[in-house]
Formats: C-alpha cells, structure tokens, sequence
C-alpha cells in the first residue's frame, strides 16, 4: 500500500526547534480509494462473467440469483455489475482508512492516529521505538509499552522518521525473551490479571472483537501487564522496577 510522508509545520514548536517540521506517515488517501474502487470494478465484472457461465450448467450453487442476473439486458448488467463492485469498493476503502494508523513524529513527541482517536506521546517519556511483526511498539523507559498498534506503514520508512528526529529505533524488541505465555490462573500476575485475559482470549477467537481485544490490553497495561500475541494465543511479562 502506498504511504503519504510529508513534514508539516507545528504551531506548538518554538522558532527554531526542529520539532517545527514533524514528519507524518499514513495511508496515500488517494491511493488506497482507487485501488479499492478499481478492484471492486473488477471483482463485480467477474461476478457476472461468472453468472453467466453458471446458468449453462445443468447444475449449480446460486444458479436462481445467476440466472436472475443473466437476465438483465446489456449492457445495463455490466454498468450495474461494474457500479455496485466500485461502490462496494468504496466502502471497503474508507473502512480500510478508518482503520488504518498514522504516525506523527517531531523532536518533542509523537502522535499516534486510528480510528478517529489519537494518542500522544512526549518524546521524554520514549526510550524504545520497534517494529514487532506488523505492530509499531513504543517503549518507557522502565520498558513499559506505550503504545502497540496494528500498521501497515512501511518499516523502513518509520524508522528514517524516529531517527531522523533522535528516538532510538531497533529492528527488534529487546524483551521478546521475558514473555511468557498466558494460560488460565497464571500465578505472579497483579490481581484481576487474570480475569482480563480470560476476557481478551474469547475476544482474540471471536470475528469483528478486535476493538474489544484491543481496549482489553489497555487495562491490562494499567495494571502493568505488557500483552503480545501470536496466533491469538497471549503472552505477558512485567515491566522493570
């Protein structure tokens, strides 16, 4: 996917701060609507090529809706084919943009953006910035997780952005060895640990519970409890003292 990533005057810098230039990286809004509105185009022109290659079978799966479509004169059936995958097309790229992080980088502090929500981060606070699979995570400097958020920004690109602006980026992260997967009553845990993650696996295994998994590993961070996954199972470990 493409990636807007341009630097843009802050009215909250000082004259002369280099934080007066953030750099800004997000989905290429134009980018992302064409290539879904194209696709879509695409995919509904398959559909009736597809039907009408169904109604010549003696049997099919969905052949009365084919059959239904078939029936429509041209070429008002391919402009409505056409017209209903673009529009579907539509759809799916302002969910994807809805969905989508970006991240806004200066010398002072860095603001993540998704789903209409952002949240900032003072530069003091960041000892760590990495990428863990397609998550960027930002670290504290008692390795407390700031932040780990789903991206689909391009890696290289974010990290000329941090070190650009003097964070410290490493292509790993540096406790991956201290996790330790989560199974149910797990001792050592802050008291109501448990419970949240009893919460989270049966949000992490059900369709469409991505929010409420990721609001969970919120208040599992409040309790200092630093949560990754991998293949929905959950591992955790606690910060430095």
């Amino acid at each position: 996917m493409s990636v807007d990533m341009q630097k843009e005057p802050d009215a909250r810098a000082g004259q002369g701060d280099q934080a007066g230039r953030p750099t800004v990286l997000a989905e290429s809004t134009w980018g992302v609507l064409v290539l879904c509105v194209v696709a879509g185009a695409v995919v509904g022109e398959l559909v009736r090529l597809l039907a009408g290659w169904l109604v010549t079978l003696r049997w099919a799966p969905f052949k009365g809706p084919a059959e239904l479509l078939d029936s429509v004169p041209e070429p008002w059936v391919t402009i409505g084919a056409v017209a209903v995958g673009a529009l579907l097309g539509l759809f799916a790229a302002l969910v994807l943009l809805h969905e989508s992080l970006s991240v806004r980088v200066s010398d002072r502090r860095v603001v993540l953006t998704i789903r209409d929500e952002s949240r900032e981060f003072a530069r003091d606070k960041i000892r760590l910035v990495f990428p863990d699979g397609k998550r960027l995570v930002l670290l504290g400097h008692h390795s407390e997780e700031l932040a780990r958020e789903d991206c689909g920004l391009s890696m290289p690109r974010l990290a000329d952005a941090f070190t650009e602006h003097g964070y410290t980026w490493v292509d790993e992260d540096p406790h991956l060895a201290e996790f330790r997967r989560w199974v149910p009553d797990t001792p050592g845990l802050p008291a109501g640990a448990n419970a949240l993650f009893k919460a989270r696996e049966k949000a992490l295994k059900k369709q469409g519970d991505a929010e409420d998994a990721r609001e969970l590993r919120k208040e599992l961070a409040r309790l200092g409890v630093v949560v990754r996954d991998e293949d929905k199972r959950q591992y955790w470990r606690l910060p430095s003292q």
